[in-house]
């Protein structure tokens, strides 16, 4: 399965922002600068990150994002169909049916749902029940026990220590 860009991204983003635990905005500026990142292509993200309810967008002069909510109650899940969408990752076209091969075959052998398409839709239902049994404070555990100066490295970043 493979997700753009802007799902990494989002990931970093909600992290960074549960690791300064102060709940203050964030400008976009600020939070792309911090990665080097396209502030202009972040900020589509972070929308796409209000819409779902997993940012708050904070207007006026010291504005910017923060998080909705707790890392605890976000799954890795809520943030690709944030950026995704909720499309299945596989359209099946019926192409069981075309050509010489589909010309071939009586209409009762498509009876059935195609077999592919089955398949296809097993292993993303796999998929998206893993993603949606691991939250975003587990991704943020992991994070810090891979490189616990991390959380310190990233609160400078952002001038809050």
């Amino acid at each position: 399965m493979r997700t753009s860009k802007g799902v990494e991204w989002a990931m970093h983003t909600l992290l960074n922002l549960a690791l300064l635990g102060d709940g203050e905005p964030v400008t976009t500026a600020q939070l792309a600068a911090a990665h080097d990142l396209s502030a202009s292509y972040l900020n589509k993200q972070l929308q796409l990150l209000v819409k779902a309810g997993l940012l708050e967008s904070v207007p006026g002069a010291r504005g910017g994002f923060r998080l909705a909510r707790p890392l605890e109650a976000m799954s890795a899940l809520d943030v690709v169909l944030a950026v995704e969408g909720d499309e299945p990752l596989f359209r099946c076209t019926e192409i069981r049916r075309c050509g010489t091969i589909g010309e071939r075959c009586p209409e009762a052998s498509f009876a059935q749902s195609c077999a592919v398409k089955v398949a296809m839709g097993r292993a993303e239902a796999a998929w998206r029940k893993a993603l949606a049994e691991q939250s975003l404070a587990d991704v943020q555990a992991a994070a810090a026990a891979q490189a616990p100066a991390v959380p310190a490295r990233v609160r400078q970043a952002f001038g809050r220590d």
